[in-house]
């Protein structure tokens, strides 16, 4: 199955950590009837490490087990993935990759809620102040799939699920 094109809609959820991919991603899940998948979820539950990282104090995600683990759930179709990453995932597996960005200001409080300490805490902020994650997006997919949204209050939550709801109606009716 390795290289097949995925037989139904599937869905990345991306962004810096704070921005509300979880809660997005779960609540689509919920109304279309989509697998959720967590990435970071699977490769807990798998033991998809490779090491640990001191500084950040979190283990390192071995990638390409990552990808063998999914591949088959993929290539089957139906998923909305949740990550704070895109780029290592292959770029057949998506039909949208949907990239939340958040004011700094919330995104700050948020992490800082969390428990982030001082160094993850600022190189967060500056990952979304810098767009790193939407521009992997753009370079990593095909610009026409990539869609950035806000994801600054809860009517901007909703207003996304609409969005993505939309989405999945038209992929659904071609």
């Amino acid at each position: 199955m390795a290289g097949s094109l995925p037989r139904g809609p599937n869905i990345l959820i991306t962004g810096t950590p704070g921005t509300g991919k979880t809660t997005l991603a779960q609540e689509v899940a919920q109304r279309t009837n989509l697998k959720y998948i967590n990435i970071g979820e699977v490769a807990k539950e798998n033991d998809l490490y490779d090491g640990f990282d001191a500084e950040y104090q979190c283990p390192i995600m071995d990638e390409d087990r990552v990808i063998d683990e999914l591949e088959d759930t993929m290539v089957d179709g139906g998923n909305i993935v949740d990550y704070h990453g895109c780029e290592f995932f292959p770029e057949r597996w998506f039909h949208l990759v949907v990239v939340l960005r958040t004011d700094t200001a919330l995104l700050y409080n948020r992490l800082e809620k969390r428990g982030y300490h001082s160094k993850k805490l600022e190189d967060n902020v500056q990952c979304e102040i810098f767009r790193t994650i939407l521009d992997e997006a753009l370079e990593s997919y095909k610009t026409n799939i990539v869609e950035e949204l806000p994801s600054n209050t809860p009517e901007e939550m909703e207003e996304n699920i609409e969005k993505i709801t939309a989405w999945l109606n038209q992929w659904n009716a071609t």
